[in-house]
């Protein structure tokens, strides 16, 4: 089971009650004892159901929720037409076009990580249009400008 790398993979990124203060800015948030991570992309997944039976599905995928033994891939699925959670221990095959990615092992890491990149990127994003919007202080002081 992949709990072992789920654990390090959240040491790793900093996964302190320090990160939950910043969670609402980056879309993370708690949902019972599920925590919920956003995650964006589509992808082709070959997923094996309840019964055994394997289908190839199109998910664009909306959230990854970590929670007591399970983790479910969320998202529109667009074969089926409406949203659906996917058991990611059930998941046999991914395939990420946009960067053509092909995972038939280690697919939670790969969705842990990336879900973990993302939320980089939007914390990096608000710290930019933070900082955009911090007037700039000079030495001299406002200047007035003669019209």
């Amino acid at each position: 089971m992949n709990s072992n790398a789920f654990f390090d993979i959240l040491r790793q990124a900093g996964a302190t009650r320090e990160a939950a203060t910043a969670a609402p800015a980056t879309g993370e948030r708690q949902e019972g004892r599920w925590r919920v991570l956003p995650l964006e992309g589509t992808f082709e997944i070959v997923y094996e159901d309840s019964r055994g039976a394997w289908s190839t599905r199109r998910v664009e995928a909306r959230e990854l929720k970590l929670g007591p033994g399970r983790t479910l891939l969320g998202g529109i699925d667009r074969g089926r037409g409406g949203y659906r959670g996917f058991r990611a221990d059930r998941i046999r095959r991914l395939i990420d076009p946009a960067s053509t990615t092909r995972l038939e092992a280690g697919i939670l890491d790969w969705l842990l990580a990336r879900a973990e990149a993302q939320r980089r990127e939007r914390a990096a994003q608000i710290r930019a249009l933070a900082a955009r919007r911090r007037p700039v202080k000079t030495r001299a002081g406002p200047r007035e400008v003669a019209a």
